[in-house]
């Protein structure tokens, strides 16, 4: 056989040992970690679900969900085990090495502007556009917008079917131009 025939076979193995390999150490790393992990550290499963370990043993794991929430997940069901900082901040949304003397942003827009809420108050009540009123109207209010609604539509009625028979009629098919 020539060895221009068997270079295809040749390459198709080296890159099936290649995707093994790298995949058996992506487990070997996962079962590490698994076999690491302690009472106490915090896990994420498979599922997204966080926890807190309460009992490890050979192929299980006891978790602690909540208050009185305790879970039985096997050991391969652990997605990550997680550092301290990182559970508390995902979590309990504690951030642990944030520093006093560094500017933190507000989780509002009221704060990012100089001037304060009155003024704004001020500024709108200054303006010549009329109030709106989201109110309830009274009853009587009611009847007599309802009136003035009711006119003004049978007057627009009436200019529409002036123009109407102000244009001439149309006919299908029929045409006077030659």
């Amino acid at each position: 056989m020539n060895t221009l025939t068997l270079l295809p076979f040749i390459v198709l193995i080296a890159a099936m040992f290649l995707m093994t390999r790298s995949a058996k150490k992506k487990q070997q790393q996962a079962a590490s970690m698994r076999n690491e992990m302690q009472p106490g550290s915090g896990v994420r499963t498979i599922g997204g679900m966080y926890a807190t370990v309460k009992e490890v043993n050979d192929d299980t794991v006891l978790l602690d969900a909540g208050p009185g929430v305790e879970l039985l997940f096997a050991k391969n069901a652990i997605g990550a085990v997680l550092t301290d900082d990182e559970y508390n901040r995902i979590v309990h949304g504690i951030e642990h090495d944030l520093k006093s003397d560094t500017d933190v942003v507000p989780d509002d827009a009221s704060s990012l502007t100089d001037t304060e809420t009155d003024d704004a108050a001020d500024a709108a009540a200054a303006s010549d556009d009329k109030a709106v009123d989201l109110g309830k109207k009274d009853v009587s209010e009611e009847k007599a917008d309802g009136a003035e609604a009711a006119e003004a539509r049978t007057a627009e009625a009436r200019d529409a079917e002036a123009k109407a028979d102000e244009e001439p009629k149309k006919t299908d098919g029929d045409s006077d131009a030659k």
